[in-house]
């Protein structure tokens, strides 16, 4: 994404936990009072495959086969850069790559390189925009207070970062990063939040092209044992449906078993 797609204004100067309630009471208020979101959760999954389903779930959402979704998982250590092809960013020579255990991928989405890996819980919603009544800007500002909303239930204060530093970041340290695909109106890729990965991938890239800013994470911010992973994900799933305004999510898990819970 551009500086200028990265955010309205700067906002540093709001208390993030009282602007999101705000925006959340707008969103309900605008959207109505019953939305529903179907929520994946896969689990570990190759960048590869989930590209494929990404694609499969984007393009059945535009025939209207599916309503909005949302992908909840881990990948295995991955890199992965956006459509600029910023390799410039990689620090380490490909070959190497086999090495530390990771692989490298080109995608569509909006954004610089970044790393994806264990302990980090990403999201990628499947969702139509027109229906939210969002425009590209406000999705981003969202996806971004769902990773403060969260980061706020544990005591964290993070923020969005200043102009041209997309993400969400505590200080000076980025926990979340954002990099999204829209096409027609409907949204792929999305966000990743650090749970507790190993922060050591991050020393061989520029982290979404931004230098001289380090990366942290939601354990070395507490400084105490967290839930587990799969916890935390599901406390950023109910971030992201409460700010999106969903009121019912039906979750399948990776054995297509479904069920379905409100929200409230």
């Amino acid at each position: 994404m551009s500086c200028s797609d990265s955010r309205l204004a700067d906002v540093t100067h709001i208390g993030c936990s009282v602007f999101s309630r705000v925006l959340f009471l707008l969103s309900f208020l605008i959207m109505g009072s019953s939305r529903s979101l179907q929520v994946l959760k896969l689990g570990t999954v190759s960048y590869l495959e989930a590209l494929k389903l990404q694609e499969k779930l984007v393009s059945d959402r535009k025939a209207s086969i599916i309503s909005d979704t949302l992908l909840s998982l881990q990948h295995p250590p991955t890199y992965t850069l956006g459509k600029r092809r910023t390799d410039h960013n990689l620090l380490i020579p490909t070959s190497e790559l086999q090495k530390i255990g990771a692989e490298l991928h080109y995608t569509q989405r909006g954004g610089d390189i970044t790393y994806h890996g264990p302990h980090q819980a990403i999201l990628y919603p499947i969702i139509s925009l027109r229906d939210c009544r969002l425009g590209a800007r406000n999705y981003v500002e969202k996806l971004e207070l769902t990773m403060i909303e969260l980061a706020s239930l544990y005591g964290v204060k993070a923020c969005p970062g200043k102009k041209c530093e997309t993400g969400v970041w505590v200080g000076d340290r980025k926990i979340g990063a954002i990099g999204v695909r829209i096409s027609s109106g409907i949204t792929s890729h999305g966000l990743a939040f650090n749970i507790d990965p190993d922060l050591n991938y991050f020393k061989h890239i520029v982290p979404c092209g931004i230098a001289d800013k380090e990366v942290t994470s939601l354990r070395r911010e507490t400084g105490s044992e967290l839930p587990s992973d799969e916890v935390v994900h599901e406390q950023l799933i109910s971030c992201f449906a409460k700010l999106f305004g969903y009121t019912t999510l039906t979750w399948k898990d990776s054995n297509l078993s479904l069920s379905s819970k409100k929200t409230g």
